[in-house]
């Protein structure tokens, strides 16, 4: 009868996510058994809750792709297309003449709110990550590397030369943009504001990505489903609310339960504006756990050297560059080696001695040190009344200068109408 289930299930999975057959090999039975006695509940999700995740690996975004059809790659052409986008951030649908239906739908289901929305839970889940700063983006890069040794992850990004090579840096600062960008105070509530503007161009670039990666050779929808998939962009989202808040803790940063269903719901609403239409969200901090375990033992390991340029790619972007000197260079070398001390303290060891990443030693020492300084800021943070307000406004400071730095000058431009470079 479990054969046949898992027979069943396997329909609607690509091939090379193996969960219905690792999920019952012994060392995830033995998973399984401890979690249970330890909690009392399962360490996976439902049957159905998991069905839902592998179907959704094959799917997309049909109301932003089919814009993308009959604008970016139709008759209206890249160029115009995007001016259009842009005029309609701006100042709205109506101010578009004669904008495409495909254009009319796609900001239709964009301006409208869905009933399960709090908005008190989407403003403090923004709050927290701009209390958070730019540990944001050490936590979330690092973590992310994890899964770059999945061929259905990295082959997307490989080919269109997003975070690999010279273009890694650039790269995860756009997407340090867009974390700014999307927890500014009211940014992802208020029409016309430069989150929700930057949501949208995001959703547009996801589209344009998939569209060329699914059409490539090297591309295999049977074995790893769509190029950035409904589930792995749900991935992305869990990988911004309860991964980061709990990585965190191990460097002396507090959020607490009630913070972490407010960064759940944030994000669940920040990928709505994405264009993620999941049929099954985790809303839950156990749900959430459930859903990284599943995919934890579902790994194929499958990247190569896909998954080894990116991988190495991401320390290696934060390295001084040729010709600066004094101050700036300081500060690269500082970015350099604390970023490869956190790719060791957050990708498991068996997975990073597989790569060539900078030497961690004697910079990890770093963390550890400021440990009991960050947890008795934090503690003082959290009982003194309007601190946890003045941190806030010193790491929002501190990103945005974080951030210019590093840009050295160039702007974050979401765009990805150009050919892949294979």
């Amino acid at each position: 009868m479990v054969t046949e289930m898992a027979a069943a299930a396997e329909l609607e999975c690509p091939t090379s996510f193996k969960y219905w057959a690792k999920r019952d090999e012994p060392g995830a039975r033995r998973f399984r058994s401890i979690v249970k006695r330890l909690t009392g509940t399962d360490a996976f999700p439902t049957d159905t809750q998991a069905r839902a995740f592998t179907a959704d690996l094959f799917a997309g975004d049909p109301v932003a792709e089919r814009y993308i059809d009959e604008v970016f790659d139709g008759p209206i052409g890249s160029k115009r297309g995007r001016e259009m986008l842009d005029q309609a951030l701006v100042h709205g649908i109506d101010a578009v003449e004669d904008a495409p239906e495909a254009m009319k739908a796609l900001f239709a289901e964009f301006e409208d709110v869905p009933d399960w929305v709090k908005p008190e839970l989407v403003e403090q889940g923004a709050a927290i990550w701009r209390r958070w700063g730019t540990m944001l983006f050490a936590i979330a890069g690092t973590t992310t590397l994890g899964m770059y040794t999945e061929a259905a992850v990295a082959t997307p990004l490989s080919l269109a030369g997003g975070y690999a090579g010279d273009n890694a840096l650039r790269r995860f600062l756009e997407t340090s943009r867009f974390w700014i960008d999307v927890s500014e105070q009211g940014a992802l509530l208020e029409p016309g504001s430069k989150g929700r503007a930057t949501a949208m161009r995001v959703r547009v670039m996801h589209v344009s990505v998939r569209r060329r990666v699914e059409g490539q050779p090297e591309w295999d929808t049977e074995k790893w489903g769509l190029p950035i998939s409904q589930s792995y962009m749900l991935l992305t989202l869990i990988g911004g609310s309860v991964a980061p808040a709990l990585a965190l803790w191990t460097l002396g940063y507090q959020t607490s339960k009630k913070e972490i269903y407010a960064l759940i719901h944030f994000q669940r609403y920040m990928g709505y504006l994405l264009g993620v239409r999941a049929r099954w969200y985790p809303e839950t901090i156990p749900d959430v756990l459930r859903t990284l375990a599943m995919v934890l033992v579902s790994r194929a390991f499958d990247a190569g050297e896909h998954g080894a340029e990116l991988i190495e790619s991401f320390p290696a972007g934060f390295a001084p560059r040729d010709g600066h000197r004094g101050l700036r260079r300081l500060r690269e070398m500082y970015n350099y080696r604390i970023y490869s001390a956190y790719t060791t303290l957050f990708m498991p060891p068996s997975i990073r001695k597989q790569y060539n990443l900078p030497r961690a030693f004697p910079w990890i020492l770093i963390p550890i040190v400021r440990f009991p300084f960050i947890t008795a800021l934090e503690l003082v943070r959290r009982t003194v009344p309007g601190m946890n307000k003045i941190v806030e406004k010193i790491n929002m400071r501190h990103r945005e200068n974080w951030y210019r730095a590093q840009m050295d000058g160039r702007e974050a431009k979401f765009d990805a109408t150009g050919a892949l470079r294979r």
